[in-house]
């Protein structure tokens, strides 16, 4: 059987969404929906569209890639239905089918495996459009501290999986790495980045697991998967949601924040969770490992390149801190000047 996921190619990709939407549109004569309108969002681990409905409703239909099981699925639904009971928080979540299922395997094209497919409440907002002020990043803090607050208290049921994102997962992205490296990065720098990946590899082997600092993350809670109502953020898009350091969760968010607003966005979050007092070096360290991972996700795509060779100035410059022990997180990093 083929995957259904396959757009390593333009005429891939074409073929793809051909097979999604035809999925998508079988997949609504399984709920209870009068529908009116289906719209493609976009294309990465899933194949996300918007449903609006005659009571005005709105929902998000999503395409699973075999990226994660079933199980792994209905983990994530059964997580973000603990959170929703949580007071100050409004989280994305699952509509059950009419044959009472959250996680359906939808028929596809012959020869191709059948997808998953969930169906999610849409949550209102609007993303942050222009630059982010204080207050925003202020709020995306406590935010984030009030998630993984309320996530620590979750008390997982029988057969309740999700990823883990730490050690072997970080080795895993380096592999897929060092096919696609090439792309962007020159030998040299490529060997900044493996000196800067077993620098990462050495701290996670003696950084503890206490329940203080390690438990169910969003691992993904970026600008663009925020949505803002009334100038209060809200979380949306749990796809890549799992076990992992609180910090590595913190330095995804603050990735592409300015030195002031990193730092604004830690006194938000201390305002619900305190960080031990010596936490800035081990930030910084998830800081270089999100960083990296996030280019392992992107070097595959030729329509990534251009950005990927254009942020290596800065790249660089913030691996190059790293390795020389340099702090860098709240200081303005000059970019480097690339081979």
């Amino acid at each position: 059987m083929l995957h259904f996921f396959q757009f390593d190619t333009d005429e891939h990709r074409r073929s793809l969404l051909k097979r999604a939407r035809k999925v998508a549109i079988l997949s609504l004569l399984q709920y209870d929906l009068e529908w009116e309108s289906i719209q493609f969002i976009q294309l990465s681990d899933t194949i996300t569209y918007k449903i609006e409905t005659s009571s005005k409703e709105s929902f998000l239909l999503r395409i699973h890639s075999d990226r994660l099981g079933k199980e792994e699925i209905r983990s994530e639904l059964t997580l973000l239905q603990a959170l929703n009971k949580s007071d100050n928080l409004t989280v994305p979540e699952g509509l059950v089918s009419c044959d009472g299922a959250y996680v359906l395997e939808i028929e596809t094209d012959d020869g191709y495996q059948r997808p998953c497919v969930t169906m999610m409440r849409w949550v209102e907002g609007e993303p942050a459009n222009g630059e982010l002020t204080d207050s925003f990043v202020y709020n995306m803090g406590v935010l984030m501290g009030t998630l993984h607050e309320a996530a620590a208290s979750f008390v997982p049921p029988p057969g309740f999986v999700r990823p883990i994102w730490g050690t072997e997962s970080f080795k895993l992205e380096m592999t897929k790495l060092e096919r696609h490296y090439a792309c962007f990065l020159s030998g040299k720098a490529w060997r900044t980045y493996q000196a800067a990946a077993e620098k990462v590899l050495s701290a996670l082997a003696v950084i503890p697991q206490t329940d203080d600092n390690y438990g169910l993350i969003h691992a993904d809670l970026h600008t663009g998967n925020i949505v803002f109502k009334d100038g209060q953020p809200f979380p949306i898009d749990f796809g890549r949601c799992g076990y992992g350091y609180y910090l590595y969760d913190i330095a995804g968010a603050i990735l592409e924040l300015n030195p002031k607003h990193r730092w604004m966005f830690l006194q938000g979050y201390e305002r619900v969770r305190k960080l031990e007092t010596d936490y800035v070096r081990n930030l910084e360290c998830f800081f270089i490992m999100f960083m990296i991972e996030n280019y392992c996700h992107h070097a595959s795509d030729p329509r990534e390149t251009a950005s990927l060779m254009d942020e290596q100035k800065y790249a660089q410059a913030y691996i190059r801190n790293f390795l020389n022990n340099t702090p860098f997180l709240f200081e303005m990093i000059e970019p480097v000047k690339i081979d």
